[in-house]
């Protein structure tokens, strides 16, 4: 699937890579709406209809991952609202496995996710990613996201990765596909991100090797 032989850096997602998805897509999709409706006083269905028209607007765009944008849009405080159900925070359970084989083998492993630096905060003080991790980035510190070919040149400046020898995993294809178009040389998509959904078709994934468990690949790591 990958030739980890020519691999020296492994760029990470968070959401739905290293954790489960589930935590995000309840608080988006159940949490803010509910909240919403009440504060708002309005129904249900008309804050998820509202909430989806302004998520919808700046997709990938750095607003969307901003909890002090949607504190201001939402009149909601955002950060509260996350450490509400924070218990929700969670591994994937082959994500430490895959980050101690990734470390034995001696690969520089870097997070680098678009969640804002407090959301960032509060899921390493749940999961101590941190312990497993040689470099956390918030993409926020770059005033752009993965999708843009803005992020992975300022990214590639600091960090002086080589194209031909990094592995970048993600969930998302939209931004796997910003990677392939900067020229990152090896892909893998994770087909099940949220452990509470179906896993992505096959035909979905098809441009990427795709993993549903990193358990199945750590023997091929050198």
């Amino acid at each position: 699937m990958l030739n980890w032989g020519k691999i020296n850096v492994v760029i990470l997602d968070m959401d739905g890579t290293l954790l489960d998805l589930h935590f995000d897509n309840y608080f988006w999709h159940t949490h803010i709406p509910a909240k919403y409706a009440k504060i708002h006083n309005i129904a249900l269905k008309a804050a998820q209809e509202y909430l989806h028209i302004e998520t919808s607007k700046v997709a990938g765009q750095i607003q969307w991952y901003c909890l002090d944008y949607w504190t201001d849009k939402l009149d909601l405080p955002i950060v509260e609202l996350k450490k509400e159900i924070q218990h929700k925070i969670a591994l994937r359970p082959d994500t430490l496995p895959f980050l101690s084989t990734l470390r034995q083998a001696g690969k520089k492993v870097i997070l680098l996710t678009n969640a804002h630096p407090e959301s960032l905060s509060l899921k390493v003080e749940r999961t101590k990613l941190d312990q497993h991790i040689d470099l956390l980035i918030s993409t926020h510190q770059y005033g752009a996201t993965k999708e843009s070919q803005i992020l992975w040149q300022k990214l590639q400046a600091d960090l002086g990765f080589i194209n031909e020898s990094t592995l970048f995993v993600d969930d998302s294809l939209t931004i796997l596909d910003s990677a392939k178009k900067f020229g990152i040389k090896h892909l893998l998509a994770v087909a099940n991100p949220d452990s509470q959904l179906p896993s992505v078709s096959a035909d979905r994934l098809k441009d990427y090797p795709y993993i549903t468990d990193y358990r199945k690949i750590i023997t091929d790591i050198v």
